[in-house]
């Protein structure tokens, strides 16, 4: 988890965050499927939160079977999960995000080719 900042917001939980930051790695094949997460006591020393935290997120990376616990060796990308995670953020753009960005771009007119080229009138 090296490399990610440890700034908690009161958004959420922070098990919540550590959870969606280990999802972003994978997207962003920072941790590849297959590859060992960094121990829980590593994240907790490295991130100044409670082990137990740690703990709660890694627990529910693996109830979503993104991850898997590999007795004494510790918990690892499980296979398949970065095409699930990639379905799921697919799926949860085109329904929550895409349809407000749409609207604005019907709002002010914008067309396909001003998206592409970046283009703004003067």
């Amino acid at each position: 988890m090296s490399g990610i900042d440890n700034q908690w917001d009161d958004s959420q939980p922070i098990y919540r965050q550590l959870r969606d930051r280990v999802i972003a790695m994978v997207l962003e094949g920072a941790l590849k499927e297959g590859e060992p997460l960094p121990s829980v006591r590593q994240v907790a020393t490295e991130q100044r939160i409670n082990p137990l935290t740690v703990l709660k997120a890694y627990q529910q990376l693996a109830d979503e079977g993104l991850v898997e616990k590999r007795r004494g060796l510790g918990m690892f990308v499980a296979a398949g999960a970065s095409a699930a995670l990639m379905r799921d953020e697919r799926r949860r753009f085109l329904e929550t995000e895409w349809p407000k960005v749409h609207a604005t771009i019907r709002r002010l007119g914008l067309s396909a080719t001003d998206l592409l080229e970046g283009k703004t009138e003067e």
